[in-house]
């Protein structure tokens, strides 16, 4: 069974954790194709947004598999570990266009590290959030995914949700920010994040990346850090021409990404 499912939706590209059976549970292999992925789709120009979500209804991913942790046997192996795990999370984090997380069920430990990388999280209100390490393998995050999900919900909730082991709900997320969304029901997840997709994609992608990109560098260097360049690549692109005659000729615009 192919355990990364692809689906592309006009500009949107869905992938879809397919391990139901496991809760989707990540092997180091997925790890490695979704990382493989990540390389596609900067290769692709015609994509525009892209989609995570979990096969099954029971879950996003609940971490990864334990079975991967049995051939551990030293410092070496916890830090290889580590260190594709920051390998994965930022070349999704990177990608020059958004991503979507669409969330049910159980988002734990690795899984919760994938969401929390993503652009957006929308959730349906089975969602239960967290990083339980502390009450199963007793293992811990490196310090940059431990600041991304700082950067999520602050560093009090951090330390309640890693030092408690409790997953957190729905509501509880979009409280504190780790969610922008919360469907009203289960089935209304998926058109929901569909439709979400689809009206990104149909917007300028030159905007779309100049804005992921300086809110990347807001964050790693502050407000001094250069702009030029994201100006330069919006102000004097065939986009903003296009852009212009759109408005005066009362249409809408055709994106194009140059």
């Amino acid at each position: 069974m192919n355990e990364i499912l692809t689906e592309r939706r006009g500009a949107v590209l869905w992938i879809t954790f397919n391990r139901p059976e496991a809760r989707n549970a990540m092997t180091l292999a997925m790890y490695g194709r979704l990382h493989g992925l990540c390389g596609e789709i900067e290769a692709d120009a015609e994509l525009r947004a892209v989609v995570l979500v979990g096969a099954g209804g029971q879950a996003f991913v609940s971490g990864t598999d334990i079975a991967e942790f049995e051939a551990f046997e030293s410092g070496d192996d916890a830090l290889r570990y580590e260190s594709l795990m920051d390998e994965v999370f930022s070349a999704l984090e990177n990608l020059r266009i958004p991503t979507i997380a669409a969330l049910r069920g159980a988002c734990t430990g690795g899984g919760a590290g994938i969401a929390a990388v993503c652009d957006l999280r929308i959730a349906a209100p089975s969602l239960r959030f967290g990083y339980p390490v502390a009450r199963t393998l007793g293992n811990c995050l490196s310090v940059r995914n431990y600041a991304r999900v700082v950067a999520l919900a602050g560093e009090a909730a951090v330390k309640q949700l890693v030092y408690s082991a409790e997953l957190i709900d729905a509501r509880r997320a979009y409280e504190l920010g780790v969610v922008q969304e919360v469907v009203s029901d289960e089935p209304a997840l998926e058109p929901r994040v569909d439709a979400l997709a689809a009206q990104i994609a149909a917007n300028a992608p030159l905007t779309i990346a100049a804005t992921k990109e300086a809110l990347r560098r807001l964050r790693d260097q502050g407000r001094t850090a250069p702009d030029r360049d994201l100006i330069l690549s919006c102000y004097l692109s065939d986009d903003f021409r296009e852009g212009r005659r759109a408005f005066f000729e009362k249409r809408p615009a055709r994106w194009t990404g140059h």
